[in-house]
């Protein structure tokens, strides 16, 4: 078969199975169609639309390669475009909830994990669900990185680029924040209490990684645009995946979706030098302060004073569990 009947053959299957099931005006996917007992699967899960408009930028990327010009290459790039600046329009929504998170840390303050489908707005109350989920918005800001230094143009403006900021800072704690994780249920056997998830830690490790000095803006040169990361914040979710693994936390054992984690965390995966561009240029803190200004640049996260975080795991012994060790059997359940 041809390239160009092959590509046209994945095309029809993206177009069917995702495209007609993007909403027109808020970019987002439905986790399913069905609503049932168990609840309404029409809403737009962060995690899940993420990982669904991968099949979209992946055949744009092949559409690029093969023709730069062909339509489908335009569609499918914009349609992923407009997924994850309908995401990041819905996460802004609920800036304000970033900004209290980082202070208290509390699982009521955290982003929602799901949002209307064609409205973008939340969808449950902040106790209905458990929304504090660090491996979907690190997913989210991996993948936002990815796509940029691809070419993709998703952050427009510098209030944008101060609000990622922000969530590198909601994100960065994730080796001592207790979250309920890719099961959405906490513990093992789902009374509902949070815990520290190996799957949380790498997915919260890989984005701070790849975000670290990252220009949001491509090839535009500037500093609106740089990335900040605390390097210490990575070196801690290191050393916790190193005590954790192979267990995906206190309660669960061997969990399948470490791989992922993992994958991404054993890569190393790293931004194009271009998208880079300016990094050595940081500006130099200002001092100490822990405050943050509403872009949240200011800020200056330190080891927080909760019980959880003194009880980080410490440095391990040489020769310990590395982080690209990989599970082989899920034993886990929900």
């Amino acid at each position: 078969m041809p390239p160009e009947a092959r590509l046209a053959h994945h095309y029809a299957s993206v177009e069917k199975i995702i495209l007609r099931r993007q909403d027109a005006v808020t970019g987002l996917l439905p986790a399913s169609t069905a609503v049932n007992a168990h609840g309404d699967y029409t809403d737009a899960w962060v995690r899940d639309n993420v990982y669904s408009i991968l099949a979209v930028w992946g055949l744009a990327l092949a559409y690029r390669k093969y023709d730069p010009a062909h339509a489908h290459t335009y569609t499918l790039s914009h349609s992923t475009v407009k997924l994850m600046r309908g995401l990041l329009a819905a996460m802004m929504r609920q800036a304000d909830r970033v900004e209290r998170f980082k202070q208290t840390q509390d699982p009521l303050d955290a982003l929602h994990a799901k949002y209307g489908t064609k409205s973008g707005l939340a969808v449950v109350g902040d106790g209905e669900w458990g929304h504090l989920q660090l491996d979907a918005t690190s997913l989210f800001l991996l993948m936002l990185a990815q796509m940029t230094a691809s070419g993709l143009q998703i952050v427009y403006t510098p209030d944008e680029a101060d609000f990622v900021q922000n969530l590198v800072h909601y994100i960065s704690r994730a080796y001592c924040t207790p979250d309920y994780g890719i099961w959405e249920r906490g513990d093992k056997i789902n009374r509902g209490d949070a815990e520290i998830n190996c799957s949380s830690v790498g997915m919260a490790k890989a984005a701070l990684e790849v975000m670290d000095g990252f220009n949001l803006f491509g090839d535009v040169a500037g500093l609106e645009g740089i990335i900040h990361v605390v390097s210490s914040d990575i070196a801690r979710s290191r050393f916790t995946l190193q005590s954790l693994l192979p267990r995906e936390s206190t309660s669960k054992e061997t969990d399948a979706d470490d791989t992922a984690a993992n994958a991404s965390c054993s890569t190393g995966t790293r931004a194009s030098s271009k998208t880079r561009r300016g990094c050595t240029m940081r500006p130099k803190s200002s001092g100490s302060s822990n405050t943050s200004n509403r872009s949240g640049r200011s800020f200056s996260p330190t080891c927080c004073s909760t019980p959880r975080c003194a009880a980080m795991p410490k440095r391990p012994p040489a020769g310990a569990t590395s982080c690209s060790r990989s599970s082989s059997k899920q034993t886990g359940s929900a």
